[in-house]
């Protein structure tokens, strides 16, 4: 009885020191793939285009790559390489148009909420103040600030209007100031034009700083991705003279090939890994 009891709270020590160190899943880990490259596409302003479409555009890009080199080099393992590079291109257009959307958000961010406590001191409503956003705020965020307009002269239904408000913006800066609203909205009092003077202030401040950060470290990650690149572009333009890439059509060709692709990724891989600044998350979904 007494080794039972024992083993017992071992257990349960054992349980609750990993409850204390494993770190919680996040919601977007519990997300599906289609998910979350849904929001990927939201979040670089892509409308009209599904994760299941950009995975076929991917996959018809690299097949297209393959059979051109292959066509052109005779080399299997030269077509195999550039086509999984062609099946990433489509990605990378999207996460740095994603990249671009996000700090072009954050620089109109401190605008709009001008323009909203504006509204607000004028004696608009919160609603109407967020309406006009739609028609006389930044451009770049007037679409989902048009449709949260209709949909809520549609409903009248400020809170579920402002949920889906989050779901177009998909922006972490976006979602603060939603919250901030709803919070307004549901407490009431006179301070709301303070906090939105506050928070454009704050949002001000954090474009500059990211701004001189991002600014100081371009130079180096573009340097990097050019030594990454200039390889590859030679084997490309090797690749048109049969004589020159005859020697990766045998074994040892095939592994320094293969060895060099390994490198290039772990290569690429740590040097977005060091030049990566903290991105904003979206915790207040």
């Amino acid at each position: 009885m007494g080794g039972f009891l024992g083993l017992l709270l071992g257990i349960g020590l054992l349980l609750v020191h990993r409850a204390r160190t494993t770190p919680p899943r996040s919601r977007r880990n519990d997300e599906g793939w289609q998910a979350r490259t849904r929001e990927m596409l939201v979040q670089a302003g892509i409308e009209g285009v599904s994760p299941s479409q950009l995975l076929s555009a991917s996959i018809a890009l690299a097949v297209v790559t393959f059979v051109l080199v292959v066509g052109t080099s005779r080399v299997l393992v030269i077509g195999v390489a550039f086509g999984g590079f062609a099946a990433l291109l489509p990605l990378t257009l999207v996460r740095r148009r994603r990249a671009q959307r996000a700090v072009e958000l954050r620089e109109v961010w401190p605008e709009a909420v001008d323009n909203l406590a504006s509204g607000v001191r004028a004696g608009l409503s919160l609603p109407e103040a967020l309406t006009q956003l739609g028609i006389r705020g930044p451009e770049q965020l007037r679409s989902p600030f048009r449709r949260f307009g209709e949909d809520y002269r549609a409903t009248g239904r400020f809170a579920e209007s402002l949920d889906r408000l989050k779901a177009n913006l998909a922006d972490p800066v976006g979602d603060r100031v939603v919250e901030a609203l709803r919070m307004a909205r549901e407490v009431g009092g006179t301070d709301l034009g303070r906090l939105l003077r506050t928070l454009s202030a704050f949002l001000r401040e954090d474009a500059r700083t990211r701004a001189e950060l991002e600014t100081r470290q371009g130079w180096t990650v573009n340097a990097a991705r050019l030594a990454l690149a200039a390889p590859w572009a030679l084997l490309l333009l090797l690749s048109t003279q049969p004589s020159a890439v005859a020697a990766y059509n045998t074994a040892a060709g095939f592994l320094v090939l293969v060895a060099g692709g390994g490198v290039s990724f772990v290569a690429y891989r740590v040097m977005i890994r060091i030049a990566k600044l903290p991105m904003e998350r979206r915790v207040l979904r």
